[in-house]
């Protein structure tokens, strides 16, 4: 059977934005142009598909943007891409400009919509895994994931000043609804006591006696990284609990929301958004299709779309002895 040759494809950015999208982009529309393809944006993601919001994108179209936080092609959930007059509607639009390659940005959201838009309509696809939350399998990074942990260390370490000098707890609510590597990474960086995360059941009465512990022998100063998705609901559920044992406990409480979406990517992101989009039109022109792009020791890994829409990375045995025994 011969290989489907892709002569124009598509770029897309889908989900939550992560920093390093741009340079994903600009990977992209650069190696698609040396290859004499033809490079298309899709402006917010499968909402522009529908809306026939494509562009044609050039080396310009892309300069100076590396460094950008975001996405200049933007994102948005797209509900009307769930029914299949929606995703039929999608492929007219590609079909009208010749467009018959996909590279999708993105997490396994916008890769489950990539593997049924190739299983309906025969469109090649070819994902790159952009999500701050790095719980995707199949690749050690994913696009965002630095950068978001360096802003949230960076957060703590200036809130730690000021638990200092007031003897204080601050309990810090990061990102991470269904994934805690955010939490978990920010907390060993900063020296959490205490790192909450959705895929590990605490044992709070452990917690409990451990921070009465500390205060019998006066070390008042108490750190506790929560990820939002916990199962006490985040800070404010922690801090409850905390205030129904230990109601002298002077508590503070921190969300730091979405300034970890947002920023200039750190280096890491930048190369390794650079590197997986270069591989992904290198795979779209061999006929490697319908996989994601990832990086496992430092090598390019492929991972069906299917399997890395479906499975998450979870959190070792191992990171949660670390936290234990750095935390004691």
């Amino acid at each position: 059977m011969a290989v489907k040759k892709i002569t124009k494809i598509g770029v897309m950015t889908s989900g939550g934005d992560s920093p390093g999208m741009n340079a994903a982009i600009r990977a992209v529309v650069r190696t698609g142009n040396y290859y004499g393809l033809e490079v298309f944006g899709i402006v917010r993601g499968y909402q522009g598909l529908i809306d026939d919001d494509i562009y044609k994108m050039d080396n310009k179209s892309v300069a100076n943007i590396i460094q950008r936080g975001g996405t200049i092609l933007k994102t948005a959930r797209c509900k009307e891409f769930f029914e299949y007059e929606g995703r039929k509607k999608a492929y007219e639009n590609l079909k009208k400009r010749g467009i018959n390659g996909l590279v999708i940005i993105g997490g396994d959201g916008s890769f489950r919509g990539g593997k049924r838009f190739h299983e309906e309509f025969d469109i090649p696809s070819v994902g790159i895994p952009g999500t701050i939350d790095r719980d995707i399998v199949g690749t050690e990074f994913t696009i965002g994931f630095d950068t978001a942990v360096n802003t949230a260390v960076e957060a703590i370490d200036k809130i730690r000043d000021t638990m200092d000098a007031h003897d204080r707890m601050f309990i810090i609510e990061v990102m991470g609804r269904d994934a805690g590597f955010i939490a978990l990474h920010s907390g060993i960086a900063t020296g959490a006591e205490n790192i909450l995360i959705p895929e590990r059941k605490t044992d709070i009465q452990d917690m409990i006696a451990s921070l009465k512990e500390k205060e019998k022998r006066k070390k008042l100063v108490n750190l506790i990284v929560v990820a939002e998705g916990d199962e006490f609901g985040g800070a404010e559920g922690v801090n409850k609990i905390i205030k129904e044992h230990l109601p002298e406990m002077d508590t503070r409480i921190c969300v730091l929301g979405h300034i970890q979406r947002g920023g200039s990517p750190t280096c890491i992101d930048r190369v390794i958004a650079s590197r997986m989009g270069y591989h992904a039109v290198e795979c779209l022109i061999n006929g490697t299709f319908n996989i994601m792009i990832g990086i496992k020791e430092n090598r390019i890994n492929h991972t069906p779309l299917e399997k890395a829409a479906k499975l998450k990375t979870r959190v070792s045995d191992e990171w949660m002895k670390i936290v234990k025994i750095l935390a004691s």
